[in-house]
C-alpha cells in the first residue's frame, strides 16, 4: 500500500472545481461577486451567520435533527477555516485559494487536488443539511434489508422492547461480518498453519522445540543486517516461505545503509508462507520498511537524530537516558534497541542494531537512576527504550532494587514489545522477579492486531497476571491496521487473553512514516461508530495525539483541536490543544494531517469499499 504524491494527481478540471458549489450557490456567488479575498472574507460570514440564525430559529426544516447538528458543526467549521487569524496561524489562506480558483485562475487550480474538492464538497454537504449523515453508514444496509428503525414514540413496553432486540441482533450481524474478516491468531485454523511455519523454520535452522522457545536462542538469532536478509533469500529458496523481490531488495537497501532491521524468528513465523499480503500484511508492514522510508533515512543518514526527533527529546532529556514531558512520570531508556524493529517506531533516530551496543553502561544507567532519586515528584518511572526486555534478568533486577529505595516512587511500568515478537521472553523467573517487586508494577506493550495474539501470547500474559501484573496495550493505528472493525477484532483478541486496552495512538506525524498515517478523522470515526459497539469494558483505550515536546493529548472532542485550513493537496490542517491547556500558560501546536482522499485510496489499492468510510468526512 502506497501513497500517491501530490504530483500524482491530475489536475482539476473548472467545471469540477464550481461543481462543489452545487449545495451552496450562494457561496459561489459572493465569490465571483467580490473584488477581493477581504470583500469575499466579510461577505462570507454574514452569509453563514445568516444560515446559522435561519437554521436555529427552525426556518430551514431538517429531516433529522442530526442533520440539524451536523450543519451548525459545519458551519462553525468553514467560519474557523476563513478566518483571518487561523489564516495567520497555519500561514496560509485556504479562502483565496477558493477565491481565485472560482474566479478561474490557472495557478490555484492547477494546484488544487481531489482531496480539496472532495474536502469542500463534504463540508457543502453538511451545511446545507444534505450530507445524509444520520443515515449513518450502516443505515442505507440495514434499509436495504428490511430491517426498520426502532421509533419508540409509537411502540411502547414488552413490544417495543423486543423490538429493539431484534433491531440489534440485526446490527450485531453486520459487525460479525465486519470482524470476520480479521483472523485471530487464536483460529485454530491460524494455530495450525503456523504450527507448520514453526516446523519449517526449526528445520531450517536444524533446532528443536525447547530451542525455539527459549528466548536467548530467539535474540542471538534475530534476522539484521545482510545476513538477515542472505536468510530470508535462503528461506525463499528452500522452504515454502515467500516474499516479493521488491521486499528483499527495500530490506537490503536499508541495511546497507545503516538503518536498522530487526525480525525474530519467532515472529517471522506469523508471516503466512504460501499466501502472503493478505491476512498478514499488517504483520509484514510491521517489519517490512517501504521505499519511501528508507529513502528518507538515507536522505537523513547525517542528521537523523534531529530530524525524525518527533516529539522533540532533545529538548525534553534533561539528563542522558531520560526524557520528560509531564509532571508526575518520566521515561528511562537503559537500552537502545529491540529485538524486533517496528519501522513506524518514534524513536527510529535512537535505535540501534540489535547487540550489546545498545546498552550505555551501567555508569549512565545509574546516573538516570539517580536523577528520579533526587527529584520526588515522580511518582512513577517507565522503564522503556528500545526494549528493556532485551536485558538480562539481572540487569532489570537491579534497576527495580534502586527503585525500590526511592520512597516518593508509587510504581514501575515497563514499555515492551517482546511480549509480542518474543513472547518466551517472559518466562516463570522472570515473571516472579517482577511480581516481587514490592511497588505497582504494570506492563504497556503494542499489539497492533489480532493476527499477533497467539497462544504463546497467551501464556506469557498468563504468566505475568498469575504474578499480579497487569499489561495493557498501546495501539499505533497506523494506515495498515486501520480498515472497519480491524481495531474492533484486536480489542476483542485483548480481552480474551487479558490484556487492558489503553491507548489507541494516532500514529506519529513523522515525514518518513507517510506511508503509515491515518488521517485523525478516521480515528475518530473509529471510536464513535465501531468502538462504541462494544462493551464498555472492552473499549477502555483513549484515543490520543502525541504534540512535540508537550505529549499526549486527547482526541476526544472540539476543545482538543481545532480545524482550521485545508491545504490545497486536501490535508487538513489542526492547531492542536495540549494537555497543559487551563493548567499554566502554553503554545497551541499547528499539524497539517494527511489528506483523507489519499487515505481513501490506499484503502481502494487492497480491495476496501471506500464507500463504507463515507462519514469519514464529517469528523472535524
Amino acid at each position: 500500500m502506497t501513497i500517491k504524491s501530490m504530483t500524482e494527481y491530475e489536475t482539476i478540471s473548472y467545471k469540477t472545481f464550481l461543481d462543489i458549489f452545487s449545495p451552496l450557490p450562494e457561496i459561489g456567488e459572493i465569490l465571483e461577486e467580490s473584488e477581493s479575498v477581504e470583500e469575499a472574507r466579510e461577505k462570507l460570514f454574514e452569509f453563514c451567520k445568516e444560515l446559522e440564525w435561519e437554521i436555529r430559529m427552525g426556518r430551514i426544516k431538517f429531516d433529522n435533527e442530526v442533520d440539524r447538528w451536523l450543519a451548525l458543526k459545519a458551519i462553525e467549521v468553514f467560519l474557523n477555516i476563513i478566518s483571518k487569524d487561523n489564516e495567520r496561524l497555519a500561514g496560509f489562506s485556504t479562502l483565496e485559494y477558493l477565491w481565485k480558483a472560482y474566479k478561474g485562475d490557472e495557478e490555484a487550480l492547477k494546484e488544487i487536488r481531489e482531496g480539496f474538492i472532495e474536502e469542500f464538497r463534504h463540508l457543502f454537504l453538511a451545511m446545507s443539511g444534505k450530507a445524509d449523515y444520520s443515515l449513518g453508514f450502516l443505515g442505507k444496509r440495514l434499509l436495504e434489508e428490511g430491517v426498520k428503525f426502532i421509533d419508540f414514540s409509537k411502540i411502547k413496553g414488552r413490544e417495543a422492547g423486543i423490538a429493539r432486540s431484534n433491531f440489534l441482533d440485526k446490527v450485531y450481524e453486520i459487525m460479525r461480518e465486519y470482524i470476520s474478516r480479521y483472523p485471530s491468531g487464536l483460529d485454530k485454523r491460524i494455530i495450525l498453519k503456523r504450527k507448520k511455519n514453526r516446523e519449517i523454520l526449526e528445520e531450517f535452522f536444524g533446532i528443536t522445540d525447547e530451542e525455539w522457545f527459549n528466548y536467548k536462542w530467539q535474540f542471538k538469532n534475530v534476522l539484521r543486517g545482510l545476513k538477515g536478509v542472505k536468510i530470508l533469500r535462503e528461506l525463499r529458496e528452500v522452504t515454502n516461505f515467500k516474499i516479493s523481490d521488491e521486499d528483499l531488495e527495500i530490506i537490503e537497501k536499508a541495511v546497507k545503509n545503516g538503518i536498522p532491521f530487526g525480525l525474530t524468528p519467532y515472529y517471522l513465523h506469523l508471516f503466512d508462507f504460501e499466501n502472503p499480503y493478505v491476512e498478514d500484511l499488517a504483520v509484514r508492514r510491521q517489519v517490512i520498511p517501504p521505499e519511501w522510508y528508507v529513502e528518507k533515512m538515507i536522505e537523513h543518514k547525517e542528521d537523523r537524530n534531529i530530524a525524525f526527533d518527533f516529539m522533540g527529546e532533545h529538548d525534553t532529556s534533561p539528563i542522558d537516558l531520560v526524557t520528560r514531558r509531564y509532571v508526575t512520570i518520566a521515561i528511562i531508556k537503559p537500552y537502545e534497541s529491540c529485538p524486533q524493529i517496528c519501522v513506524y517506531c518514534q524513536r527510529n533516530w535512537m535505535v540501534q542494531d540489535f547487540d550489546a551496543k545498545a546498552f550505555p553502561g551501567w555508569e549512565k544507567v545509574e546516573k538516570a537512576l539517580d536523577w528520579f532519586a533526587e527529584h520526588d515528584s515522580m511518582i512513577e518511572i517507565l522503564i522503556t527504550g528500545g526494549d528493556p526486555f532485551s536485558l538480562s534478568d539481572k540487569a532489570i533486577e537491579k534497576m527495580l532494587n534502586r527503585i525500590a529505595e526511592m520512597n516518593h516512587v508509587v510504581g514501575v511500568r515497563f514499555g515492551t514489545r517482546t511480549i509480542v515478537t518474543a513472547p518466551m521472553r517472559i518466562t516463570d523467573e522472570l515473571a516472579e522477579l517482577l511480581g516481587s517487586f514490592e511497588k505497582s508494577l504494570m506492563i504497556s506493550t503494542h499489539v497492533e492486531s489480532c493476527y499477533e495474539i497467539t497462544p504463546e501470547v497467551a501464556e506469557a500474559v498468563k504468566k505475568l497476571r498469575t504474578n499480579n501484573i497487569y499489561i495493557y496495550n498501546q495501539h499505533v493505528f497506523h494506515r495498515y491496521v486501520s480498515r472497519r472493525f480491524e481495531n474492533v477484532a484486536l480489542r476483542i483478541a485483548l480481552k480474551k487473553v487479558g490484556i487492558i486496552p489503553y491507548y489507541t495512538f494516532y500514529p506519529k506525524g513523522k515525514m518518513e512514516h507517510k506511508d503509515y498515517l491515518v488521517p485523525i478523522a478516521r480515528l475518530a470515526q473509529e471510536v464513535k461508530e465501531e468502538a462504541r459497539l462494544l462493551p464498555g469494558s472492552f473499549r477502555t483505550d483513549e484515543p490520543i495525539f502525541n504534540v512535540p515536546r508537550m505529549g499526549k493529548n486527547h482526541l476526544r472532542a472540539w476543545q482538543d483541536r481545532e480545524l482550521i485550513a485545508i491545504k490545497p493537496n486536501g490535508s487538513r490542517v489542526y492547531l492542536m490543544h495540549p494537555w497543559e491547556k487551563g493548567i499554566y500558560p502554553t503554545k497551541l501546536y499547528t499539524y497539517e494531517d494527511v489528506p483523507i482522499k489519499e487515505y481513501l485510496d490506499s484503502l481502494k489499492e487492497i480491495g476496501e469499499n471506500i464507500e463504507e468510510y463515507k462519514t469519514i468526512w464529517y469528523y472535524y
